[in-house]
């Protein structure tokens, strides 16, 4: 197959950067993947649990694009890899410029029906995760004064959804540690945006707590194409935050405005959708 030609536009956008990408294998991270390589980066790091999975795009990529692709498999979760892929990364490729901290998943069930245990692997992988690999990245961005962190977070950030205590819980500690690390970043020459999106045609109800059954508020979701030009979009935006799509942002705004109706209303929609069935009772990964 005949490499992509990139357009002069992506070339002056991305030209010459290192981009890293956790949760590459599948969903949103493939997409982001495939995007910033053919729109200019120089090299392209995969990271992701599935050594499968990533080698399978990195064929996909080294088929259409001409771009240097590194993979590393690594659970974001655990910190002592995490702290190994920084280290190794580093000194093969001297620096990130833009770190995309995208790997997450969701437990659909009651908090009552589910194990600590359970409630710790989506804080560790979803907010731990992020926090393990800004640090790994962090102070070589600043020393070269130039870098950018793009954390996904999710309209769930904003709104607590029965059946989703620790997913929620997660994508708010990924808000408000970005929003506060932002502030310390002021004037160091590396930015940090969040995307939030709403729900996406990902992998993500194929978890078994879900039960092979998609909520129905989700009933209207986002292809993973949508989600990633937001996250290219931020990869180069003084935004703190990006939500996606934008009218959602007005549902946010109407949330913390006026939270003594917005709140009632939606919680009911969220406490009959988990009463629909017997999902509560079914959390296992």
């Amino acid at each position: 197959m005949k490499k992509q030609i990139r357009t002069n536009h992506a070339i002056n956008k991305f030209e010459g950067k290192i981009v890293l990408v956790t949760g590459a294998s599948s969903g949103i991270g493939r997409q982001v993947s495939l995007d910033f390589s053919g729109q200019g980066a120089q090299s392209i790091i995969l990271v992701a649990r599935s050594r499968s999975n990533l080698e399978d795009l990195e064929k996909t990529i080294s088929r259409k694009f001409n771009i240097k692709t590194i993979i590393y498999p690594c659970d974001v979760s655990k910190k002592s890899e995490v702290e190994q892929m920084g280290r190794e990364i580093l000194d093969k490729c001297g620096h990130v410029d833009i770190l995309v901290n995208n790997a997450g998943f969701g437990l659909y069930g009651k908090v009552q029906k589910q194990s600590i245990e359970q409630i710790e692997s989506v804080t560790f992988t979803n907010y731990l995760g992020v926090v393990y690999c800004t640090k790994v990245f962090l102070d070589s961005m600043i020393a070269r004064k130039s870098g950018h962190i793009v954390n996904l977070a999710s309209v769930a950030a904003s709104f607590g959804v029965a059946g989703l205590s620790a997913y929620c819980a997660s994508k708010y500690a990924v808000l408000g540690f970005s929003e506060s690390l932002s502030q310390e970043l002021h004037g160091t020459g590396v930015g940090l945006t969040v995307v939030s999106p709403m729900g996406v045609k990902t992998n993500f109800f194929n978890n078994s707590s879900f039960g092979g059954r998609i909520p129905y508020y989700n009933g209207f979701m986002l292809k993973t194409n949508t989600v990633s030009n937001a996250v290219l979009a931020a990869a180069n935006s003084h935004r703190l935050e990006i939500i996606v799509p934008f009218y959602m942002r007005a549902g946010v705004w109407l949330k913390h405005t006026i939270p003594f109706l917005i709140n009632p209303m939606i919680g009911f929609l969220f406490r009959r959708e988990l009463s629909r069935s017997k999902l509560g009772e079914n959390v296992a990964r």
